[in-house]
């Protein structure tokens, strides 16, 4: 499914249909669920009927239906980037100074 075309309110009940799909296929009831995410079951009705949640709340279900390595395909963690790189490694010494001698400097 495209959710690029959709509305807010539109992903948000794709979510929650995704997530009470997930719920369904591990053979969980809504008590089930709430009482292990530490979440209330209106709460995880209203998810799944797609009304706003905060990012905790989400989490918390996704914990317990055995989907938070599904948030690492969602927000993959690419890494410092080329141009990031490349400003540490101007940061870095390139070559030593050397030992430096005071004498022979007005001493």
């Amino acid at each position: 499914m495209e959710l690029s075309g959709l509305s807010d309110r539109a992903i948000l009940r794709e979510i929650g249909s995704r997530l009470k799909r997930r719920r369904l296929e591990m053979n969980l009831s809504q008590e089930e669920v709430a009482g292990q995410a530490g979440v209330a079951r209106g709460t995880v009705v209203k998810i799944e009927q797609g009304s706003p949640s905060g990012l905790l709340t989400f989490i918390q279900l996704l914990r317990v239906l055995n989907a938070l390595e599904e948030l690492e395909m969602f927000l993959p963690d690419k890494g410092i980037s080329p141009i990031e790189l490349a400003k540490l490694r101007g940061r870095e010494r390139q070559r030593a100074s050397g030992h430096r001698s005071t004498k022979g400097r007005g001493d």
